[in-house]
C-alpha cells in the first residue's frame, strides 16, 4: 500500500489517523508517554487520556572516580494531560499490522 492511497503525505496526516488511539509520546529533559491522543494543533500542543509517564532520572554517584551515574525511572499515571507542543521531540503512532 502507498502512502497516497493510505492517505499520508504529510507528517502531520500520520497524527491525525491516530487520533483516539494510543501514541508514544518522546518530550524533552528524558520524558515519555504513552496515551490515547484525544486532540492536537499545528504547534504539537498534544490532549492525551490514560496516559503513563516515564522520567528518567540520571544521579551522578559521589565520591566515584569515574564519573559513573545512576540511572532511576520513575512512573506515573495521569487521566487526562495537555502536552505543550514546544517539549515535544517525537510522536508515535500505534503499529499498524
Amino acid at each position: 500500500m502507498d502512502s497516497a492511497a493510505s492517505g499520508i503525505q504529510e507528517p502531520f496526516d500520520l497524527i491525525r489517523l491516530s487520533l483516539s488511539e494510543r501514541v508514544f509520546v518522546k518530550l524533552r529533559g528524558d520524558r515519555e508517554l504513552t496515551g490515547v491522543l484525544h486532540a492536537y494543533d499545528g504547534h504539537m500542543n498534544l490532549i492525551l487520556s490514560d496516559v503513563e509517564e516515564t522520567i528518567m532520572i540520571v544521579d551522578q554517584v559521589e565520591g566515584s572516580a569515574n564519573g559513573q551515574n545512576t540511572v532511576n525511572i520513575a512512573k506515573r499515571k495521569i487521566d487526562m494531560l495537555f502536552v505543550r507542543g514546544d517539549g515535544v521531540i517525537l510522536v508515535s503512532p500505534p503499529l499498524r499490522t
